[in-house]
């Protein structure tokens, strides 16, 4: 076996091209490249759309109303430092808070219960509340903010 790297073979035939010089090719053919980067393509337009809206989901709306603060609604406050306030009396610990929910809950129907958090409250007072509430059997739990300025 033999390796034929250029240069004259005896009798001079160069494969059919008698008398052309060999040259080296140095350019590089894209056309496979850029048959492959077009198939890609395609095939990326198609499925990307599938794979970001596979699950058809129906999302809720915002909603923003005014809950007003009626007779018979239960008021809880969570100050900055962590003291609850069951309609503006103060509660000695979530225990009792836990207590009182259960009595509420029993009530047919329930009353309403609005926390109202301190802005510099740590998510830890506002969620014991939270998970009282739960606990309790409450069903309805209503968080109470301050309307945003105008402007």
């Amino acid at each position: 076996m033999s390796i034929h790297l250029g240069g004259p073979r005896g009798g001079g035939d160069y494969g059919g091209m008698e008398g052309a010089e060999n040259e080296i090719v140095s350019e590089i053919n894209t056309t496979p490249l850029v048959d492959i980067m077009l198939v890609l393509l395609i095939i990326f337009l198609i499925t990307i759309p599938v794979a970001t809206h596979s699950v058809q989901v129906n999302l809720p709306e915002r909603m923003s109303h005014l809950t007003m603060v009626k007779q018979g609604n239960i008021v809880l406050a969570v100050n900055a430092e962590g003291q609850i306030y069951w309609n503006e009396q103060p509660l000695a610990d979530v225990s009792v808070l836990s207590t009182k929910l259960a009595e509420i809950a029993a009530l047919k129907p329930q009353p309403q219960i609005q926390i109202r958090g301190d802005i510099n409250a740590r998510y830890e007072f506002v969620g014991k509340v939270v998970e009282a509430c739960q606990q309790a059997g409450i069903t309805r739990v209503d968080f109470i903010t301050q309307p945003p300025k105008p402007g």
